[in-house]
């Protein structure tokens, strides 16, 4: 039901039928609209459009009605007849178009509304990420045949979806007989509410059997969906309408939301049946999954804060079952589009529906990882095997065996959405490795022992010694860009920025280095042998910049493995300022100075220092001196004086 899957399973009850004004066919279909009765609505649009009557609101819902159930060719047809008056549109009109497109298989049409969408919104995250990967066809194509799947063989002409294995059962939502003499429709799709079933799973096939309906207080008359179990099976988290003990919650504008609901298993029945403390009547919050350790749950929900139509959530589950303040997982993964159905697994993978990323058309399923900071990152379309030009999504595999499930409405199917099981046969993780080689930079010979880090934002990630062929190896994640520095006694610091590969594999980085040119002792400027002239600042600031920081490395490196060494750190400024301002300002530059290397671990009584000004001009660049901008840049230094070794 894409009611369900859009976190909209707002409904409208058979019973609760208006009667609608028959004096304007226009006004009866805007009232169905607006109480999410699209399948009636697009009936009286449609008579009406027939007539040749246009209009740009009512092409807009029109194409909303279609959209919205996931019928993007209707959706298509009427956006059409949309951009054809040539009218100023929202930036979401744009974007459903052109997924319309692509779901119908104009993709060349497609990307030229997305190319008018990128000029005209570049703030919208989706145009961004268009703009960046405009050749996301080619990573589906290379994360394409992956994959052997069949229909799962549980499904009805319904809608069936949502699954989670759990006990050998294989769980999920249906909308198949309700167990009611008169089944309840609902009015967005008109296709019927769903319920929770469950069916054997066949080890050796891993194809579920004979399908049972869930016989508790679990399913209601209204939708149920998306189940998942904690590991001793004591405790079921899903969506439902905003339904319990016989009453309806409704938002301000008197509708039925979903919620996140758990109960709990005693004596073989579920009971205890609650809304999760962080859901509300005024908004959706649904599909629910949990980490690998059952301390997290992860959902989707458009909450205030959200960025999207709907955006991916994280919450802590506390020792005592409680909940924490939910999170969102940030704009790196959700869009202003849809983010739903998420899944998380125990080596650090998150699956999740999109339309927002670039994808083939409609849901589209990705993986994304989170690294050690708990970050995510390196975001993939899992490839034209599991996604299609039509709604993909409720993706879930187990990490061992590699088999697992999704949903569909895709082409061929038996309902509207069906069920379909997989094998994965080709890992699409990606596995990356930096390596090269240290070497003399003039007599090619390699450096054994040379020191090797890897640097991100300023911070060391890992070190490694070059082995007796000055070969080094360095973990790393696809993607990303790194500094990599190499140190040698008696040789210059070097350090190069290298960006890793988004496909597994290895990249190379090799670094030559120059014998050093100098030879410190007791009253030289250390900062000479690196070329450092000034420590850079913020203009009139004192804190560090990430271009001083980078420096100072360098000095922090000697000071490491000169531990005897002490120095006098003297910053000096130019005379284009008061005499007493310069002389202020340089000295909190030199105690910022010795702050960030005492930060960095270096002894309080190994460090002295002062601010000059510009008492220590080296040119004649002194007040009401014309000089060039070169000359007053020789007076603005960092000197690092050597008084101990």
């Amino acid at each position: 039901m894409k009611n369900c899957i859009f976190l909209c399973l707002t409904f409208i009850s058979v019973f609760s039928f208006k009667s609608y004004s028959q004096q304007s066919k226009i006004n009866a279909a805007d009232k169905k609209y607006d109480n999410y009765a699209y399948v009636d609505a697009i009936k009286t649009y449609e008579k009406v459009a027939e007539k040749g009557y246009k209009s740009e609101d009512m092409f807009k819902k029109l194409g909303n009605s279609y959209y919205f159930n996931s019928n993007f060719e209707g959706a298509a047809k009427w956006y059409n007849e949309l951009f054809a008056m040539n009218t100023e549109v929202e930036p979401e009109y744009y974007y459903r178009y052109a997924q319309s497109l692509k779901s119908i298989g104009e993709t060349s049409k497609a990307n030229k509304i997305l190319d008018e969408f990128n000029a005209k919104y570049k703030n919208d995250n989706r145009a961004k990420l268009y703009k960046e990967d405009v050749n996301y066809l080619d990573q589906i194509k290379a994360n394409s045949g992956r994959y052997k799947i069949q229909n799962a063989g549980i499904n009805s002409k319904y809608s069936d979806y949502g699954t989670f294995v759990h006990d050998n059962k294989l769980y999920f939502a249906s909308a198949r007989d309700t167990g009611n003499f008169s089944q309840r429709k609902h009015k967005w799709t008109g296709e019927y509410f769903t319920n929770l079933y469950f069916a054997d799973i066949d080890q050796s096939t891993n194809t579920p059997s004979k399908v049972n309906k869930i016989k508790n207080a679990i399913n209601t008359k209204f939708h149920d969906a998306s189940p998942v179990f904690t590991k001793d099976g004591k405790t079921i988290y899903f969506t439902r309408n905003n339904f319990i003990d016989g009453k309806k919650g409704k938002d301000d504008n008197k509708t039925t939301l979903v919620k996140i609901y758990k109960a709990t298993n005693e004596n073989g029945k579920w009971t205890n049946i609650t809304a999760l403390p962080f859901t509300s009547d005024n908004y959706s919050t649904a599909h629910p999954a949990l980490s690998a350790d059952e301390k997290t749950l992860y959902f989707a929900s458009d909450m205030p804060g959200s960025i999207g139509q709907s955006d991916l959530y994280k919450v802590a589950i506390n020792p005592d079952g409680s909940f924490g303040t939910p999170e969102n997982l940030g704009a790196g993964i959700n869009t202003e589009g849809k983010e739903t159905f998420p899944y998380v697994t125990n080596d650090g993978e998150i699956y999740f529906a999109s339309d927002g990323h670039p994808g083939l058309g409609g849901l589209d399923v990705f993986v994304a990882e989170f690294d050690r900071n708990g970050k995510i990152g390196n975001i993939q379309n899992l490839g034209a095997d599991i996604n299609s030009p039509k709604d993909d999504f409720a993706y879930i595999i187990d990490p061992t065996t590699r088999q697992g499930y999704f949903s569909s409405n895709k082409d061929g199917g038996l309902g509207s959405d069906d069920i379909y099981t997989f094998l994965e046969t080709r890992r699409l993780k990606c596995i990356q490795e930096l390596n090269g080689t240290i070497t003399d930079i003039e007599t090619k010979e390699p450096l054994p022992g040379a020191k090797v880090s890897l640097y991100e934002n300023q911070e060391v990630l890992s070190t490694t010694l070059a082995d007796a062929s000055g070969n080094y190896v360095l973990p790393v994640e696809c993607g990303k860009t790194y500094n990599v520095r190499a140190e040698k006694e008696n040789y210059e610091t070097k350090e190069v920025s290298v960006t890793i590969d988004k496909t597994s594999g290895k990249t190379t980085q090799s670094l030559a280095l120059a014998k050093s040119k100098c030879r410190v002792t007791v009253g030289d400027d250390l900062g000479k042998c690196f070329g450092i002239k000034m420590i850079y600042f913020d203009l009139d600031k004192s804190n560090i910049r990430r271009e001083a920081a980078l420096d100072l490395e360098k000095i922090l490196a000697v000071m490491n493995d000169y531990p005897g060494m002490k120095l006098d750190i003297r910053s000096h400024t130019d005379s284009r300022a008061t005499h007493q301002y310069n002389e202020a300002l340089s000295d909190r530059r030199a105690k910022s100075t010795i702050k960030w290397l005492i930060s960095n671990g270096i002894a309080p009584n190994r460090l002295t220092g002062k601010g000059y000004g510009e008492t220590q001009l080296v040119n004649r660049c002194s007040d009401d001196v014309p000089c060039t901008e070169e000359e007053h840049q020789m007076n603005r230094r960092s000197e690092f004086i050597i008084t101990a070794l």
